[in-house]
């Protein structure tokens, strides 16, 4: 062996014994769901849960507020995939609305295990959205995954459409954007909660203030959203849907922040309008009968009773009316066509967005493909 060659085999022996001793005496810690500080150009990884109980609008919904965040890599996720190990690929689990009991059938057992484990453990955070929190709640007589020190109070009746609520001193620290503003949220029969007080770390951020002659008997004042600490891992729940709510889907990103352990930052102003709406609307029975007789009347071949139709249904505030609106781009009328495009963007309903890219693009109207172009633009993220 030449001289040179020497040299090198005993400078690589050197460095080599210098990186072994380096990991013997100050040991290698491997990243994990709960380290603070994300490596360069990485994003936030989230799952929603995708399983039977998971409202299939639901689970859209978020995906599409969690895209207001650039920094935010949002997929669908199932039980299977979970007992496949990809929750090791995520930061943060989402459960959403639609029902709690049947998510945690679907999960079953063995997948539900490994949730606790991976936020108990490894530091997963976790969100629970209406239903998905009732799966996080701890309650004897409700099948759960039981992370949050909650128990949950459910009224004996269905309540549905925009209910009020306030936020706590610790509230605000995590939504300073609300304060002193009008806040209400859409609501599908969501859970009541009081805490346990078995765990110093929960924290609650905003209570029920619903002044709904129906509600007023069971919500004021209880628990409406909390966060804990659960082992190596955060948990957040809220009773409500922001991710449905124009104005207010941009909270559902900033939990997966806090949950994170990610650095807190602002989102564009077009999505901060907690405004829109200003008081409580709920579909009793005769807002439930209206909105129906507004629903047969956008199949008319009249455009004005078409488009009367639909401003009727945008003033009570009507949820599954967003998604009429939709249809309503391929009517035959183009000013029907343009007023549908006009509501899908007033009611920040990005899940449209294809639908409005293709009515563009076959547009022949021009002041119709001008009114489909505002939407567009209002919408993109």
């Amino acid at each position: 062996m030449n001289t040179i060659a020497k040299i090198n085999n005993s400078f690589k022996s050197s460095i080599f014994l210098i990186i072994s001793m380096a990991i013997l005496l100050f040991g290698f810690k491997p990243l994990n769901h709960s380290d603070a500080e994300k490596t360069k150009n990485e994003k936030i990884k989230v799952g929603v849960f995708n399983g039977f109980g998971a409202g299939e609008i639901s689970v859209v919904e978020t995906i599409e507020a969690l895209k207001i965040d650039p920094e935010i890599d949002p997929v669908e996720i199932s039980a299977i995939e979970i007992l496949d190990g990809k929750l090791d690929d995520l930061d943060v689990l989402i459960f959403p609305g639609g029902s709690g009991s049947k998510q945690l059938n679907n999960l079953g057992k063995q997948a539900a295990a490994i949730v606790k484990n991976e936020v108990e453990n490894e530091g997963l955070g976790v969100i629970g959205i209406c239903a998905g929190s009732f799966l996080l709640s701890t309650k004897p007589d409700y099948p759960s995954l039981a992370l949050g020190d909650v128990k949950t109070i459910k009224p004996m009746h269905y309540e549905r459409g925009l209910i009020a609520f306030n936020l706590t001193a610790e509230g605000y620290k995590i939504f300073p954007e609300l304060k002193n503003k009008p806040l209400f949220v859409q609501y599908f029969d969501g859970p009541i909660l009081e805490q346990l007080n078995t765990n110093n770390s929960f924290v609650e951020i905003g209570k029920y203030i619903s002044i709904t002659e129906n509600l007023v008997k069971h919500t004021p004042y209880k628990t409406f959203l909390y966060h804990q600490n659960v082992g190596k891992g955060k948990i957040f729940a809220v009773s409500g849907h922001p991710e449905s709510t124009p104005g207010m889907r941009w909270m559902i990103p900033r939990m997966v922040r806090w949950v994170s352990n990610n650095k807190m930052v602002s989102y564009p102003e077009k999505w901060i309008v907690p405004e829109y709406y200003d008081k409580e609307i709920l579909f009793e029975s005769e807002n439930t009968k209206y909105e129906k007789e507004n629903w047969w009347k956008l199949f008319s071949d009249n455009p004005k009773i078409q488009m009367e139709a639909m401003d009727n249904l945008y003033a009570v505030k009507s949820r599954p009316a967003v998604r009429w609106y939709i249809g309503m781009l391929r009517d035959s009328n183009a000013e029907v066509r343009a007023h549908a495009a006009n509501l899908l963007a007033i009611t920040e309903y990005s899940a449209a967005m294809n639908d409005l890219l293709f009515a563009f693009k076959n547009e022949k109207n021009e002041e119709t493909k001008r009114k489909l172009k505002e939407a567009i633009d209002k919408l993109h993220y």
